[in-house]
């Protein structure tokens, strides 16, 4: 389902509109969105992205330009998360705060990654399959493991930085 409040750009791309979930969230011109995804509200997802299947974005994430999403990525943007209060009561949304996380331009976040809330994910930056990021990942740094720490540069692949903007 594709809720009438998105913000979607003529040219993205959904795959199998109907075995998707996405509301009051805004889609980027040239973006690329797999089966069984689910964007919730006030996500903004810049132009050229790549969301794969099976992926989770919830409210409180921003992607910038050129970010890969893999398969099977969830995103959380609460700490501490709870059904109901301390006095059993369901909790809504006046109960809890959004806690944001920033995805920046042309980073890579591999299949069945884990992002907890309040984290940077800095400019080209390469996130491992399976990896659990709890802190800032620097720009340019490939990060994996549980929890995510850096094994390495993008500097030091064998990447095309000129397609990734030049950075140094």
């Amino acid at each position: 389902m594709i809720a009438s409040n998105v913000k979607l750009d003529d040219s993205s791309v959904i795959h199998h509109r109907e075995l998707v979930n996405l509301y009051g969230c805004t889609i980027g011109a040239g973006t690329r969105i797999g089966t069984f995804v689910e964007i919730q509200k006030n996500v903004l997802v810049g132009k050229d992205c790549k969301i794969s299947s099976h992926s989770f974005i919830c409210e409180g994430v921003t992607l910038e330009d050129g970010v890969f999403i893999g398969h099977g990525v969830m995103f959380t943007n609460d700490t501490y998360p709870r059904a109901v209060n301390a006095d059993g009561g369901l909790q809504t949304e006046a109960d809890w705060v959004v806690i944001p996380t920033l995805v920046k331009r042309h980073a890579s976040i591999g299949s069945n990654a884990t992002i907890l809330p309040g984290v940077t994910i800095g400019e080209a930056a390469q996130v491992g399959a399976g990896a659990v990021v709890t802190k800032d990942v620097p720009a340019g740094a490939i990060v994996a493991g549980v929890p995510a720490r850096i094994t390495g540069h993008v500097h030091d692949r064998a990447v095309d930085m000129q397609a990734l903007g030049g950075m140094r």
